[in-house]
């Protein structure tokens, strides 16, 4: 059988990492399209043959074959997310629905299919568990691709499929447009009074880098930004709150999501009933370890009440506070993080801006992130400074394993740039595999402010634990122990992907990690014992605002991607109106706690990724919290809270290392036994009483 490629790879370095300062956007365009014509012409031949399918001639061959496409299209989506332009993005419009109709190729190919089905009929009774468990997903992934439909719907999904590409492409585009256009220039140096040296200096280096005077208030992705928390200055926190909440509907129309939202609604619709579910969430849900929106919406209504009740009661305080500085205000959403630090620093004596000095961004990394995985897991990261990333800042770490072999690369991506997407992510541009032979490359991306050249980068703690957070994706990459690429590490439902991160968490306040990494960035002096114990006293307050955001952008998400076709709104003047229809159908509609997320920045739900599934990071907290506990108990030596190198093997080998080769939840219960408890998760977020 000929299984040549004609492909020529992108020039890589070491161990998967693409050469980026060699590519031109041309060689990754041309590449991606040769990478996808030599794929189909490989399909071609499986589909074709004339022997009975094997493991080897048919799975093993649809493995090998996604390589090459892989790590053509990684280096530019990297690029695309982090820093783009407007060439970038051309080409990225022009490959997205070119990406969706290949895959379309496959997974509407009726021989292919009935091959694996042939196959999965003949396989051999020695047959290994992971082999069957590929086979049973291919067989699945074909099913929810439509394979059983007939031509005329087969041909109709395919056209779904590119307009909704295409249209999740141009919303990511339009929402990193309108974050970049709502930054706030701040001409008035009295607001910037009160505001730490650090702060002042990142906001002047982002007025400098867009070629202005003064300082400029730039955007992350959520509805509540960092300087709200910060300034003392009502004025200035009520114009980054309008400023925030604006985004993406208004006169500009290269900023304005409505159009782009209401198709995507309508088209994620009609593909559902295509594909005989009732809408879009269901569809979503069935592939999940949720299995239904039944389930869904259980949990999140059974959050709701309490998690806004606990708000309400947060809100009082706040405002009694806010009565002090401005007698007869009402508390409105931009005095929400400002009053909630006052009111926490003066019951538990911690004073979020305090802390920055001790959370500088290399002892975070490097004696934190990097020391919880050593103490756990073994690794060890090494920085390359010999292998360029894509971007100023962007830096490379060799990871070792504790046996002394390599273990691929960590690239972190902590700066915000022109050009980068808000918010923060981990993904891959190399996979691991056993039947490959390749190590994972992974990407971390955060976007925090870059302080003045010479000046400490100084994080938040929301900052910390994002790092921490992102790591954990990371870890569940680089410990990946499996033979396909298509079961390496991250690739299990999106409502189970977010539950390893979620438990890296607990790392960051762990006592021996928070003593290594919180010390003074210029005295090397040691978080004080008691702005420590303030700290992790302070962990659980304001779980009312935390819990209600968030089921806010969730219950929208729902909302959403429950209608039908024809429920869908026709007017771009309506997006709003069912926002607010919807979060008061919830119970969720309070003034002073916006969604996390607005529909029209909503790039979880329309930018594609988290579509009907934003619901998943509190759907993993349930088995998250959980695990937290088992850390903290059965796994803990000696009162070590867990960390230690028996414990975190175990968590490795039932989970990060399995990668989806197995059901997922088969994963929780072996490292459990059981079935996860929601108990510690209402605990933690102080839902139980």
């Amino acid at each position: 059988m000929n299984t040549s490629s004609q492909t020529t790879p992108l020039p890589r370095l070491h161990a998967g990492l693409p050469d980026f300062p060699a590519l031109s956007l041309e060689q990754m365009r041309s590449a991606v399209l040769a990478a996808m014509a030599d794929q189909r012409a490989l399909w071609e031949q499986i589909a074709t043959e004339d022997a009975a399918p094997s493991i080897a001639s048919t799975l093993e061959r649809l493995e090998r074959a996604r390589g090459p496409l892989r790590h053509a299209y990684w280096p530019l989506y990297t690029l695309a997310n982090s820093a783009a332009d407007d060439e970038i993005r051309a080409v990225e419009t022009e490959l997205a629905p070119k990406m969706t109709e290949h895959r379309d190729a496959l997974y509407l190919d009726k021989r292919i299919f009935e091959r694996l089905r042939t196959l999965s009929e003949t396989l051999p009774e020695d047959t290994d568990a992971e082999t069957r468990w590929l086979l049973h997903r291919y067989l699945q992934d074909f099913e929810r691709a439509g394979i059983t439909l007939d031509d005329e719907a087969a041909g109709r999904l395919r056209a779904l499929n590119s307009a909704i590409s295409a249209a999740e492409t141009e919303f990511s585009q339009r929402a990193a447009a309108g974050m970049a256009a709502a930054a706030v220039p701040v001409t008035d140096e009295a607001l910037l009074e009160g505001l730490s040296e650090e702060t002042v200096s990142g906001l002047r280096r982002s007025a400098a880098d867009r070629g202005s005077d003064g300082a400029l208030v730039t955007f992350i992705l959520p509805t509540a930004q960092p300087l709200v928390t910060q300034s003392p200055h009502r004025l200035l926190r009520e114009q980054i709150q309008r400023s925030s909440l604006a985004r993406g509907w208004g006169a500009d129309a290269a900023t304005d999501t409505r159009e782009l939202v209401l198709r995507l609604a309508r088209l994620r619709a009609e593909r559902a009933q295509l594909l005989g579910y009732p809408h879009h969430a269901a569809y979503v849900a069935a592939g999940g370890t949720a299995q239904s929106t039944d389930a869904v919406s259980a949990m999140l209504t059974q959050l709701a009440a309490p998690a806004v009740r606990n708000a309400r009661a947060e809100a009082a305080e706040l405002q009694a506070a806010l009565s002090a500085d401005h007698p007869g205000e009402s508390l409105q959403a931009w005095d929400w993080g400002y009053y909630a630090d006052r009111v926490r620093a003066e019951r538990y004596q911690v004073d979020q801006a305090a802390l920055r000095p001790y959370l500088e961004l290399e002892n975070v990394v490097q004696r934190g992130v990097f020391l919880a995985a050593e103490r756990l897991y073994g690794l060890t990261f090494t920085e390359r400074p010999d292998l360029p990333g894509y971007a100023d800042g962007v830096r490379v770490f060799a990871v070792t394993r504790p046996d002394g072999t390599p273990g691929g690369l960590f690239v972190a991506d902590y700066y915000a740039r022109a050009g980068k997407r808000g918010g923060a992510w981990m993904h891959s541009l190399s996979e691991q595999s056993h039947l490959t032979g390749e190590l994972p490359v992974v990407v971390n991306n955060l976007n925090i402010t870059q302080p003045a050249a010479g000046e400490p980068t100084l994080l938040t703690w929301d900052e910390v634990n994002t790092a921490f957070h992102e790591f954990g994706h990371a870890l569940h990459g680089l410990l990946s122990d499996v033979t396909y690429p298509s079961l390496s590490g991250t690739a299990v439902p999106r409502d189970f992907v977010e539950y390893p991160s979620q438990v890296n968490e607990m790392w960051a306040t762990h006592p021996e990690i928070l003593a290594s990494y919180a010390r003074h960035h210029r005295t090397g002096e040691p978080l004080p014992e008691a702005l420590l114990d303030a700290l992790l006293a302070s962990q659980s307050d304001g779980e009312g605002f935390r819990t209600t955001e968030f089921l806010a952008a969730a219950l929208l998400d729902q909302a959403w991607h429950t209608l039908a076709p024809d429920d869908v709104p026709t007017d771009v003047d309506d997006v709003l109106a069912f926002e607010e229809r919807a979060l008061t159908a919830a119970g969720v509609a309070l003034a002073e706690v916006p969604p996390r997320y607005r529909t029209t920045y909503f790039n979880h739900a329309f930018g594609g990724g988290y579509d009907a599934g934003y619901y998943s990071y509190i759907w993993s907290e349930v088995l998250d919290a959980d695990t937290v506990e088992w850390f903290g108990t059965e796994a803990a030596r000696d009162g070590d809270g867990g960390l230690n190198r028996e414990a975190g093997d175990r968590f490795a080998e039932a989970l990060l290392a399995r990668g989806h080769s197995r059901d997922p939840l088969e994963s929780y219960r072996d490292l459990r036994g059981r079935d996860a408890d929601i108990q510690p998760l209402l605990r933690r977020r102080k839902l139980d009483s």
